[in-house]
């Protein structure tokens, strides 16, 4: 590893698993200070215990939260600053699904929807953006879908507020960029994560015949690792992406040219 966030301090949020557990890994492999955040208790109990084995001397943080709630926003901003002194580091990957069509959704999926995935990315970003600002060189880097670009049946709230995310992140970047904060999106695709292990082993199926359902979605023909979205994400949290802001970067093995 070369040190590309050391002395920085991070926030992860939806790193219980999947997609935020291996960013928040590699960033600390990496040299950050990670706050992770999860509404699920024992998943980030697990995530914090796999990291600390795995990087020997990580230093990690554990924050139970609902991303929804602004409080939990606010206190994690406290947290990270009271635990490592700064926040460098904004990396919004909490998310919640729902299947139902546009015709069947009720208000109410909406606003659980909208509250989780676009609310939840706007409480992390104006909770740790005073913070962000003093650190001289910040990075946000929200996390959205391939589908935010490319349109499919069935998961009409879900891709909206995706699609949302993106131009949050184009007017973050158009705000943020005088006070040195530099605002990104990553648009990953089909990605093997504890969702979708879980969800197919609750339905009697094994995770190889998982591995067998995304072969026709993307060009390379099969799903990504979590670490293969972590690494992009790195990326554009580091000094190495210091001239890249207002940018999506799609990291779905080709899907949106299929």
């Amino acid at each position: 590893m070369s040190g590309r966030l050391q002395g920085k301090a991070a926030i992860v949020t939806g790193a219980g698993g999947g997609i935020g557990a291996a960013t928040a890994q590699l960033f600390c492999a990496e040299g950050a200070r990670v706050l992770l955040v999860d509404m699920d208790a024992a998943a980030l109990e697990r995530t914090g215990a796999r990291i600390r084995e795995q990087v020997p001397g990580a230093s990690v943080q554990l924050l139970a939260a609902n991303v929804a709630d602004p409080a939990s926003a606010t206190e994690a901003a406290k947290q990270c600053v009271e635990a490592f002194g700064r926040i460098d580091v904004l990396v919004n990957n909490a998310s919640m699904r729902n299947y139902a069509s546009f015709a069947d959704a009720t208000p109410e999926e909406w606003h659980a929807v909208v509250g989780v995935n676009m609310v939840g990315t706007a409480n992390f970003c104006r909770a740790a953006l005073p913070h962000l600002r003093q650190a001289g060189q910040a990075a946000i880097v929200n996390v959205s879908s391939c589908y935010a670009v490319k349109g499919r049946k069935g998961m009409a709230l879900y891709d909206a507020t995706k699609a949302a995310i993106v131009a949050m992140t184009r007017t973050l970047a158009f705000e943020e960029t005088p006070n040195g904060v530099r605002c990104n999106v990553v648009c990953p695709g089909s990605t093997l994560t504890d969702f979708h292990v879980n969800r197919t082993q609750a339905a009697g199926k094994s995770v190889e015949e998982l591995k067998t359902q995304r072969q026709d979605t993307s060009l390379l023909g099969r799903w990504a690792e979590p670490m293969e979205i972590a690494w992009p994400i790195l990326w554009l949290a580091s000094d190495e992406a210091s001239f890249i802001t207002g940018t999506t970067l799609l990291v779905d093995g080709g899907l949106h040219i299929k």
